[in-house]
């Protein structure tokens, strides 16, 4: 397979995906070991150097010589979302596959998974003057007016608006003045015309009870606490790396910066984790939901899981 190989890829992929604190890590090396894959990592905080602790990110030892990808690629002021996401995981299948080896893609960032396996929604237009003559109105007629004027031309975008959101209903307006077509057709138009990106694909979702989920959650949470996490978000602040960075207002290291900061004691701190991140785990659900065609099975039928593939493969 060359280095210009461009979708849609006929190539067997393999997804494990699941929830935080599930039991994703152990699972996805017994798989890549009996299946000769390679990992691509897809968590959004994983990808950042020197946050390893806080993003219950793998260690060496643990990978068992598999060769993992998309971790530590940037440090936590470069700028990482899902577009970086989907051309460096895209570069990293094409890499294992060229290398006889099967790719095994795991993590928990619903977000990224979806801007590989569908790609991205496009860049809709912009038209510099209309969108002049909607701020300006929005300024002599308010809110509530221009609302009312997406309600006529464009019902669905305006049910998903609130009135309030005044840059998204700005937005929608001038999409819709701009090209005729209102934001949600043209985002059908990109959907119907995509096409599919592999071809052979298996998703397998990882779950547990939700109070077994929960109570591994508060368990890793109090386990970072005591294997350094304090240490660990206390030399980032001192390389330099500010509460204010995307990196480090995310689950974690926002809390202990707090904490460092002195705007809550360690045992509020722990509260306020454990209930962010068991948060963050329905969340992740939610997106999980969007993706068609999902496995489902509980951690524990790790053997189902090898069946599964088999089958697949």
């Amino acid at each position: 397979m060359s280095d210009t190989c461009i979708f849609p890829l006929k190539e067997p992929i393999i997804v494990l995906i699941g929830p935080t604190a599930v039991g994703k890590t152990a699972l996805s090396i017994q798989l890549a070991k009996a299946f000769d894959c390679e990992i691509i990592s897809v968590d959004s905080m994983q990808v950042y150097r020197y946050m390893d602790i806080g993003t219950a990110k793998i260690r060496n030892e643990e990978m068992e010589n598999i060769p993992h990808h998309l971790i530590d690629v940037v440090d936590p002021d470069e700028p990482f979302d899902a577009g970086i996401f989907e051309v460096k995981a895209t570069q990293a299948i094409h890499s294992i596959l060229n290398k006889g080896k099967r790719v095994l893609i795991t993590g928990g960032t619903g977000l990224y998974l979806t801007a590989l396996v569908n790609g991205l929604s496009p860049e809709l237009p912009s038209f510099t003057e209309i969108r002049k003559d909607l701020e300006h109105q929005l300024k002599t007629k308010g809110h509530k007016a221009l609302h009312q004027q997406l309600d006529l031309i464009d019902h669905i975008s305006a049910r998903r608006i609130h009135e309030n959101d005044s840059h998204r209903v700005v937005r929608a307006l001038e999409i819709y003045l701009g090209t005729g077509k209102t934001w949600a057709s043209l985002l059908e138009e990109h959907k119907e015309a995509k096409s599919v990106r592999f071809e052979n694909i298996l998703t397998i979702g990882l779950t547990r009870e939700r109070s077994e989920l929960y109570g591994r959650i508060e368990q890793r949470s109090s386990l970072m606490l005591e294997n350094g996490f304090e240490e660990e978000v206390r030399g980032l602040l001192n390389k330099g790396y500010g509460q204010n960075l995307k990196s480090m207002r995310s689950i974690g290291y926002s809390h202990m910066s707090k904490y460092i900061k002195g705007d809550y004691g360690s045992e509020r701190m722990l509260e306020l984790l454990t209930r962010d991140t068991r948060r963050y785990a329905k969340r992740q659900y939610t997106w999980f939901n969007k993706i068609k065609n999902i496995q489902w099975m509980e951690t524990k039928d790790s053997g189902l899981a090898k069946t599964l593939i088999d089958a697949f493969l």
